[in-house]
């Protein structure tokens, strides 16, 4: 018993129960009074399976990342992972983004992320005295774009836009002057602007206007961000009740169980659902941020608030995405949609979390709630 309280001392129940709160929500989504439960099924085995790779990541002790080429190694092994899903992955609507494994496919956008804010928290870590050298924004910008394009291409402009949110929230939060980050983004909206103005052709702009605004286009490009609308608009104050989503189960909303799966929710649960939802959802935040507060050295600091950066930015892209205010570029919710992928990559994330919670300072872990 001894030994148990010592490799699972970070555990956090508040954050446990937030999680599986939020997973919960998502499972029952995927339930359907009419037709088969598939998804409901399969995702009852990925959740399982999640939980207990969350609770083996919890054990190692993490201050090995701070020193040495481990993270390198890992970001390396990474970036040769999005190499050759380029060559040898399976394509699915139009992206070569996955391995068929047979029984379950591997997408490695989703531990690219990982990867990255594992990289990113060693590399300002180290720096962090030095912080403000214009330099270190070049130097992890390229540590991002070795993930992005290669994400980008594939193509899965959800998941890149999500790495690019990562290296964005972490370089605000090491320190990093905001006036240099300015320069970066006013010479990236001028080299926007001369290729809007003199490179793109006319039908290119039409298609990237359609991107932006897909609810221009409601038979065409924009029939799935219409769909989901509709779905939320008609769940009202309370919803349709669990299994009985016209919009989802009739399979007017595509994608209901994992890009739509926010719209499928808000049927079903209504009003009073999504304030639950995003009462979860500001639990877990509260404890990543916690621990991006008290973390033992900079490092965990980094890594706490990078995955919360992440989940983050999954949250409000999948959730704008749906009521028709971001582009539709299919982006999971953490926690809640369907899929092996992401579910293992954010209770792994947690997992290191909370491990890395067992050797923060004294202080820190006194006034911690709900000890395990």
């Amino acid at each position: 018993m001894g030994q148990l309280r010592t490799l699972f001392g970070g555990f956090d129940a508040v954050l446990f129960l937030g999680v599986m709160g939020l997973t919960f929500m998502g499972l029952v989504t995927m339930y359907s009074h009419v037709g088969d439960n598939d998804f409901f099924n399969k995702q009852i085995v990925w959740i399982l399976l999640a939980t207990l790779a969350m609770l083996m990541a919890m054990v190692p002790d993490y201050r090995f990342l701070r020193t040495g080429n481990t993270a390198f190694y890992i970001y390396v092994v990474t970036v040769f992972m999005l190499l050759l899903v380029l060559v040898i992955g399976e394509i699915t609507l139009g992206a070569q983004s996955r391995f068929n494994l047979g029984f379950f496919s591997l997408q490695p956008s989703d531990p690219a992320k990982l990867a990255l804010i594992i990289v990113l928290a060693k590399y300002f870590a180290k720096r962090h005295e030095l912080i403000g050298d214009f330099s270190h924004i070049i130097i992890s910008g390229i540590y991002a774009i070795g993930v992005f394009g290669l994400v980008f291409i594939q193509p899965d402009f959800g998941s890149a836009a999500i790495l690019f949110f990562v290296w964005l929230g972490m370089v605000l939060v090491s320190g990093i002057k905001f006036r240099h980050l300015a320069t970066v983004f006013v010479l990236g909206a001028v080299a926007l602007g001369i290729m809007w103005q003199f490179i793109f052709l006319d039908y290119q702009k039409d298609r990237i206007m359609t991107f932006i605004d897909p609810l221009s286009d409601i038979q065409g490009a924009g029939y799935n961000a219409y769909q989901s609308t509709v779905a939320i608009g008609s769940g009202e104050l309370f919803g349709k009740g669990i299994g009985y989503g016209t919009q989802s189960k009739f399979l007017f909303l595509p994608e209901y169980e994992t890009d739509f799966i926010f719209a499928a929710f808000a049927e079903e649960w209504g009003l009073a659902g999504v304030v639950l939802l995003f009462i979860l959802f500001s639990l877990v935040v509260w404890r990543l941020l916690k621990y991006a507060v008290e973390g033992s050295t900079n490092f965990e600091r980094l890594f706490a608030a990078g995955v919360c950066v992440l989940f983050v930015a999954h949250f409000f892209v999948h959730i704008g995405m749906n009521i028709g205010l971001l582009p539709v570029t299919g982006t999971t919710i953490p926690f809640l949609s369907y899929g092996g992928s992401h579910l293992f990559t954010e209770f792994i994330a947690v997992g290191m979390v909370m491990g890395m919670r067992r050797y923060a300072t004294k202080t820190h872990q006194s006034d911690s709630v709900l000890d395990w």
